[in-house]
């Protein structure tokens, strides 16, 4: 049997599906389907039940996929760990990142990272939308905010305070909010995702919670569109404090009330299964958290944010 043709069968079983696994694995549904057929002759027995509508194990498959599964872990942890003895690390990330986080900070990150590992390739999905493991060809993906999938296995990067911005442009024309009480006063920027718009503002201070509900002209699905209106001097808006930084260090961005804290968030690196969990991406994960670390650092010396903002107490 071929060892590809096995990975397939595999993935099918996960899928309960052969298009979807075939458009995980990036291959045409005609040649995962004849890897089924080779496999099946191999063994004298159908893995599937096939109807119209579905496909399901067999007994026979239900027997064959876990040892099959472990049989293949096993070796794969085996090449592994000689190439990781041997000082090789190799293999292919495919990575879905949030569209600002990813375009203007991760994928120069990237190409450092690749420079100093030239047998890691790299496959990018850009998309503010969630992810599904089950049907994107995504291995992992980084996004803020806890993941609420128990089935899923997460790396926190970091925790990601965010800040109130506007340009000079806007603020100069516009003034400062006064205070939280007068923040509603001014022309909100949007995100919005399925359909959700994040109109109503929550800050903290002193642990005290106080929530705005804004109003504004602009909404996109797309958070990098929403940092740009507000470079662009079209309104104020809540930004995470990496997807600020260069503009934040640039001053093309100047934080507002600093005394209240918009809700902060965390930066988590997502994998569907602790079995994708390879050298490559431990590599990763320590590569984010100390270009992630490095940022937040400057914010705090800038007097930005401050250091216990980063400290571990969230909700």
């Amino acid at each position: 049997m071929l060892l590809n043709d096995l990975n397939i069968v595999l993935k099918v079983a996960e899928f309960r599906n052969i298009t979807a696994a075939a458009t995980h694995l990036n291959m045409r549904t005609a040649t995962a389907s004849a890897a089924i057929k080779r496999v099946e002759q191999q063994l004298g027995t159908e893995l599937f039940v096939r109807t119209t509508r579905s496909l399901r194990l067999s007994a026979a498959g239900e027997r064959f996929m876990p040892t099959c599964h472990k049989a293949l872990k096993m070796l794969n942890d085996a090449q592994q760990n000689v190439k990781t003895d041997n000082g090789i690390v190799e293999g292919e990330i495919c990575l879905g990142i949030s569209s600002d986080l990813g375009r203007n900070l991760v994928v120069p990150w990237l190409d450092t990272f690749m420079d100093s590992h030239k047998n890691i390739s790299v496959k990018l999905h850009l998309s503010d939308s969630k992810v599904d493991f089950y049907r994107d060809p995504i291995d992992l993906v980084l996004r803020y905010g806890k993941p609420s999938d128990a089935n899923t296995y997460g790396f926190k990067i970091c925790n990601v305070p965010s800040l109130l911005v506007a340009s000079p442009a806007y603020i100069e024309k516009h003034g400062v909010p006064t205070s939280i009480q007068t923040l509603h006063q001014h022309n909100g920027l949007f995100y919005q995702l399925y359909d959700k718009t994040y109109d109503e503002w929550e800050f903290l201070r002193n642990g005290t919670q106080t929530k705005v509900k804004m109003s504004g002209n602009r909404i996109a699905n797309d958070g990098e569109i929403v940092r740009k209106w507000a470079v662009a001097g079209k309104g104020i808006a809540i930004k995470s404090s990496l997807d600020a930084y260069d503009d934040i260090v640039n001053k093309r961005l100047i934080r507002m009330l600093p005394e209240y804290s918009p809700r902060p968030t965390q930066l988590w690196l997502i994998c569907p299964s602790r079995q994708t969990i390879t050298p490559a991406v431990r590599l990763l994960r320590d590569m984010l958290k100390a270009q992630t670390q490095k940022i937040l650092a400057h914010l705090c010396e800038l007097d930005v944010i401050k250091e216990e903002s980063l400290q571990d107490n969230l909700e």
